[in-house]
């Protein structure tokens, strides 16, 4: 039995059916994580989405931006883009069994017996594992309930960009969701930079990737998490795993095996 988390898939169905293959994925004794972002630029967002939710006990996902954008566009409280390739899903007989699948993955999980917590794009500098499950939990409430579109319809937008425990509302539901399915960078204050998203290399030095700032509470926890693909999953920070290795863009689709943190890549054309 092996744990395999794997990156941002982005609806590369065949680059994910290569990687599984290279690691001679057992589905019924392995389990798969998901970093977030199962859907969107790539051709087969469709076959994706069905094929995680078939797994059932022998996965975990995350949401990530792309998955959360979804549902807002499911629910109405959005419009397609034209970058987007949502419209297999939208249109599939199983349309609304998919959605509601996926509402109801959480935004982090964390499992003590193997050591790691995942999100999407990180975790607050300023919270621990344990408040960011609470907070967490706070946005599941709401999306899971009787009328998730009014979250969605919320959710979107920058301000505010620093976590207080004071927030309350949508304020305080979209900063929470703001940091774990968009954050790259903070300000050396802990506000969110939510502009700026290349290499760390070519970024304002004043900028701080969210894994390296000082003091951050959850230096001694070992985090996996996708969303920012241009680092090519290199982070130079103990126990912080990037997965994102730009699949959607012909790079790569990345996965680490948890029980001994091997990395296994394959090619994405």
């Amino acid at each position: 039995m092996a744990t395999y988390a794997i990156g941002d898939i982005q609806g590369c169905f065949t680059p994910l059916q290569k990687l599984l293959d290279k690691i001679s994925f057992n589905p019924a004794q392995d389990t798969l994580w998901f970093t977030g972002d199962l859907v969107n630029r790539g051709p087969h967002s469709l076959k994706v989405l069905r094929f995680v939710k078939q797994l059932g006990a022998h996965q975990k996902t995350v949401l990530g931006n792309h998955d959360l954008h979804l549902l807002a566009v499911a629910y109405g409280t959005q419009k397609v883009s034209q970058h987007d390739t949502l419209n297999d899903i939208l249109t599939a007989p199983d349309k609304d069994e998919l959605i509601d699948w996926l509402r109801h993955c959480p935004l982090i999980h964390h499992d003590p017996s193997l050591g790691f917590t995942m999100t999407h794009a990180g975790i607050a500098p300023s919270w621990s594992i344990d408040k960011a499950l609470l907070l967490a939990s706070e946005v599941a409430t709401v999306l899971q309930s009787a009328t998730p579109q009014d979250f969605l319809q919320a959710m979107y937008g920058n301000q505010p960009d620093h976590w207080d425990d004071r927030l309350s509302g949508w304020d305080r539901l979209r900063c929470i969701t703001n940091y774990f399915t968009r954050m790259r960078f903070c300000h050396p204050d802990g506000r969110l930079n939510l502009c700026h998203k290349g290499m760390i290399a070519k970024t304002p030095k004043e900028l701080i990737p969210w894994f390296q700032f000082p003091h951050r509470v959850s230096a001694n926890d070992k985090l996996i998490f996708g969303h920012w693909a241009a680092l090519s999953g290199v982070t130079n920070t103990p126990r912080v795993y990037a997965l994102d290795t730009g699949c959607a863009w012909g790079c790569q689709l990345s996965g680490l095996r948890l029980e001994d943190e091997e990395r296994v890549s394959v090619e994405c054309v």
